[in-house]
């Protein structure tokens, strides 16, 4: 909670003036009954019926300032809420967008889209009602306490007695309901992520008849919902029949008291009459705090899940020249400990000594064939590292303990062209996350143009990048902003980069053209469309690293042969990476990557894939000569 109250600092003189404005109206609801008792008990009597009318005129001068002040310092909070939440959100979403691939992983996208929606509505509601309630319970309570110690002692000493077990009634339901309204966050992010699955794939749903199914699905998940709503409500719900008990039962003690009194003369009638309205007062004030932790326990276990967000540390620091030195000093540090380790768990005995250095032989001649066969394929030497645009040098990578990148080792010079093929699963997409840094690479190093990409700033690294991903995004907007995407690119560079993403046909066949409105995922266009409109936003920013991930998989062999030949036309000095399942799509660029369970498999040309690697024949016949 500490975090988020940061957020209310900017509104500090505006919430000191709306406390103030709400204190003057609370303090003249608090003199109403006051002058009540002075009517009954000092004015009546005389039957002088001007002072009844003067006094009389100020009740209802009290009543109408206590509700103008009321309703002026409601107004006032209201708009703290309005906007402290709008920062926040903004502020969340700013961190979100930050996060990287590992943390999206954790927190889960449903659970982000929860905690933007349901939490940041928990927060509002909760610096609202303080504001309000917050304000002129506790003033009622403490003043109504003071008020009455001057009219009747007696009667407010039954009054004071109560306080005590509310405060603890409070206190003991409160603390066991912040964790429950926890847990039930946790249940809504799953009803999120169900929603989230079942919208998206409403057309699959529906295609294999399995609504009913998905029904069933989403009815578990929301009564588990309910159970967990219901058990905290249950809880936080005790405080009002509990507390209204106690105050009752101290009411009809105080009603008996003060009867006593007044027929023993002790008490006059209008004092009882002025105490009775100041102990419902109360009452109302002692429910509405009731109400302010039972907003403040949803509000809590929010603020806590929002802190968490905007707390996490910076997963893809930008790091110094030092920093990665010693960071890859640190990494050759383990692989020598870990090698050093297997040499001392080989050598145990003669006979293993002997099968080590058999080992040895046969693993340094197999090195020597590795390195004749990627002299053979194509293999480039990467000793003079400027000569290469990206360079991936012996990198690993998990995303947990199971390693899904093993020892890639390559290069691309400026301008190159790079295929990458392999079955589902073999780590394709993930060496394009590594690429741009969505991910850090558990060892190893990327670099562009020599510089480890671990040292540059992240938007002018992604800036170099025009990229269209496995399952990209079209957005509900003109196809021209599609495409401009909030950058300086002009009409004329999307009709030049609609030209060569072969989408001018279509485009121009709308009434609209550019100005065509698309639905939400560009629903209203084919697949084959949607791709190509997608390269046509990866190429309208003029990249100096273009990624194709699996973008033809729709468009036929026409368009795609076209597609291929405009980008090989027109963006020489453009370094291409196209991710295919079709070997159509990538047997005519510089080199083809085969991947096999995170490893190549092979690398080099079309041809020479066909006369060395096995996989990559597999592929091929399995594709061209069937």
């Amino acid at each position: 909670m500490k975090k988020v109250l940061t957020y209310l600092k900017p509104y500090a003189i505006r919430m000191l003036f709306g406390f103030t404005i709400k204190m003057l109206g609370t303090f003249m609801d608090l003199g109403l009954p006051w002058v009540l008792a002075y009517i009954l008990d000092e004015v009546i009597p005389y039957h002088e019926v001007s002072r009844i009318l003067l006094w009389g005129l100020a009740m209802i001068l009290l009543s109408i300032g206590a509700r103008t002040f009321n309703i002026w310092a409601n107004r006032m909070a209201a708009k703290v809420a309005r906007n402290t939440t709008e920062r926040l959100r903004h502020d969340l979403f700013e961190k979100i967008l930050s996060l990287s691939g590992n943390q999206l992983d954790y927190y889960t996208i449903p659970s982000l889209e929860s905690r933007m929606t349901s939490d940041t509505y928990n927060i509002h509601s909760m610096i609202g009602m303080m504001q309000r309630i917050g304000v002129r319970a506790p003033i009622i309570l403490i003043g109504g306490i003071i008020i009455t110690s001057t009219l009747e002692p007696v009667l407010t000493l039954v009054l004071v007695g109560v306080l005590p077990f509310l405060a603890l009634i409070v206190y003991l339901v409160s603390k066991k309901g912040i964790p429950l309204y926890m847990v039930q966050q946790l249940a809504v992010d799953k009803m999120v992520r169900v929603v989230r699955e079942n919208i998206t794939g409403v057309r699959v749903i529906k295609a294999l008849s399995k609504t009913a199914y998905e029904k069933e699905r989403f009815e578990q998940i929301n009564s588990e919902v309910v159970k967990k709503e219901l058990k905290a409500g249950s809880t936080m719900a005790i405080t009002n029949p509990v507390m209204n008990l106690v105050f009752n039962a101290g009411l009809t003690l105080v009603i008996i008291v003060g009867a006593y009194r007044v027929n023993s003369g002790m008490s006059a009638p209008g004092k009882i009459v002025a105490f009775l309205s100041y102990f419902t007062i109360m009452l109302q004030a002692v429910m509405a705090i009731t109400r302010i932790f039972v907003v403040y326990s949803k509000a809590s276990a929010s603020a806590a899940r929002i802190a968490e967000v905007l707390n996490a540390p910076e997963d893809l620091r930008i790091l110094s020249a030092e920093e990665l030195e010693a960071m890859i000093s640190q990494e050759a540090a383990k692989d020598q400990e870990a090698q050093e380790g297997k040499t001392c768990q080989t050598y145990q005995t003669g006979q293993e000594v002997q099968r080590g250095q058999d080992a040895q032989t046969s693993h340094e001649g197999q090195q020597d064939k590795d390195l004749k066969a990627a002299d053979d394929l194509g293999y480039e030497d990467k000793t003079e590292e400027s000569e290469y645009h990206i360079t991936f040098h012996h990198v690993n990578f998990a995303y947990t303990k199971e390693p899904c990148i093993i020892d890639m080792d390559f290069g691309i010079k400026r301008g190159g062209t790079l295929g990458i093929i392999g079955s589902t699963g073999s780590g394709k997409t993930t060496l394009i996350n590594l690429l741009m840094r969505f991910y850090d690479v558990t060892s190893g190093s990327i670099t562009i143009d020599g510089e480890d990409i671990r040292c540059m700033d992240k938007q002018q690294l992604r800036k170099k990048f025009g990229v269209v991903f496995q399952n990209d995004v079209l957005f509900a907007d003109r196809i021209y902003e599609n495409i401009s995407f909030g950058r300086d690119i002009s009409a004329e560079m999307a009709q030049e980069a609609i030209a060569h993403a072969q989408a001018a046909d279509f485009i121009e066949a709308l009434d609209e053209k550019l100005d065509y409105k698309l639905t939400i995922k560009g629903s209203n266009l084919s697949g084959g469309q949607k791709q190509r409109l997608l390269v046509a936003r990866a190429l309208a920013g003029k990249p100096e690293i273009l990624i194709l991930d699996d973008s033809s998989s729709a468009l036929d062999y026409r368009t795609d042969s076209l597609l291929r030949k405009a980008i090989r036309e027109n963006y020489t000095n453009t370094t291409t990476i196209v991710i295919a399942q079709r070997i159509s799509s990538v047997m005519k660029l510089d080199h083809i990557l085969v991947m096999e369970d995170g490893q190549m498999a092979g690398y080099g040309t079309h041809e020479e894939l066909l006369a060395s690697c096995e996989v990559y024949k597999e592929i091929y016949q399995s594709q061209l000569m069937s």
